[in-house]
């Protein structure tokens, strides 16, 4: 059997070799290295793929997410809703911008910002919203947007895990993750769904003035060298990066379907353990199992990750400490228990391998070892 690896980017990299090698020599070749032909193609096969009329690639997710607040001219001491239960970039760029950071808590079977919280959130200084698709699926972007078009806030959907997600109105409309608000911002982060061989980042919006203001401020605030209409910022996403985005887009599906396949076997194995509480999936999102999340209601859930690695499957805690416990983020309108959801999913969650080179050994294997725990 071959190592299990919480993100198997070695095995994955032999299907698409050939491919990605050719393209990484064309554009060493052309030298065209920064904002050459190779990231705009792949531009265009995004904005494609998603259905969007505008993708701006940048230098990383979190600095997607800081230029889509910089282009919506938000200003110091103006609130951003978020989530407490989600990695630490939502909230930094919030606050590196001078904006106030405002937690609600989270549903506690699918992690995602509890829309019922949302509301009563909201106060005069409230100028936007950022919901998490945390793990690979959609908030629930029908109730986010009808209380944003009610308060008018802007919605900056964090879409770093669900690239290939869809959400589902109940009008029948599907839309891909990312989409739906003013603007969406993913990562490309070698782990993601759609991750590169470095850094990157995106930013969508069908809107097309958002989109100039968004192109300026990654170049600088720039529309015309050298002539700087607005503070801006350098991150611009490389054309080496760009050519392994591409080759990885046309699998895009496929790999969602792999993370399915794998975490139906998850399901399986695991739905007679009473401790276990498997991934809820959300009736009006489509999942692609950025990770494979449970939860284990018994007390034991560090237990068991030490008895996985110690048989040699690795297995993550995201995230043992909510935003409003971690020092940086500490706010006298946030003590512990303010988000009891939120602190008790850091005390249960751990998450399993998932990728899209995980073979049938492997499963069988991971999920003997969990069942094996819990019969000891």
């Amino acid at each position: 059997m071959r190592d299990i690896q919480m993100v198997d980017l070695k095995s994955q990299y032999q299907k698409i070799k050939p491919e990605v090698n050719e393209r990484i020599q064309s554009v060493i070749d052309s030298a065209a290295f920064i904002n050459g032909p190779e990231v705009k193609r792949f531009q265009k096969e995004l904005e494609q793929y998603l259905q969007v009329k505008h993708v701006i690639p940048c230098g990383n997710g979190t600095d997607a997410l800081q230029v889509a607040l910089m282009a919506l001219g938000l200003k110091p001491g103006d609130e951003v809703i978020t989530t407490t239960f989600t990695f630490v970039a939502t909230a930094e760029v919030i606050a590196l911008l001078g904006l106030k950071p405002v937690l609600v808590d989270v549903d506690y079977e699918s992690y995602l910002i509890n829309t019922d919280e949302l509301e009563a959130a909201v106060t005069p200084q409230t100028k936007a919203i950022i919901p998490v698709h945390l793990f690979g699926q959609c908030a629930n972007m029908e109730e986010i947007k009808k209380l944003a078009d009610q308060h008018d806030l802007f919605i900056v959907e964090d879409a770093a895990q669900s690239i290939g997600a869809s959400y589902h109105f109940t009008s029948g409309e599907a839309r891909q993750s990312g989409t739906i608000g003013h603007f969406g911002c993913t990562s490309f982060f070698p782990s993601k769904n759609l991750g590169c061989y470095g850094d990157g980042g995106a930013l969508f919006t069908n809107d097309d003035q958002l989109a100039e203001k968004a192109r300026m401020v990654v170049n600088h605030g720039m529309k015309v060298r050298y002539y700087h209409d607005e503070i801006g910022v350098n991150s611009r996403l490389d054309s080496i990066q760009a050519v392994v985005l591409s080759a990885k887009l046309k699998h895009l599906n496929d790999y969602g379907n792999a993370r399915r396949a794998a975490a139906w076997q998850y399901d399986q194995a695991f739905s007679e353990i009473e401790a276990i509480q498997t991934p809820k999936r959300m009736i009006n999102s489509c999942h692609v199992f950025h990770q494979y999340t449970m939860r284990v209601t018994n007390g034991e859930r560090d237990a068991l990750q030490k008895h996985l690695t110690e048989a040699g499957v690795p297995a993550m805690i995201y995230y043992p400490v909510p935003l409003h416990q971690q020092k940086a983020y500490r706010d006298d309108r946030y003590a512990d228990g303010a988000f009891p959801v939120a602190e008790q999913l850091a005390k249960e969650v751990i998450s399993l391998p998932m990728h899209t080179e995980l073979d049938q050994e492997q499963l069988t294997y991971i999920t003997s070892k969990v069942k094996e725990f819990f019969k000891s």
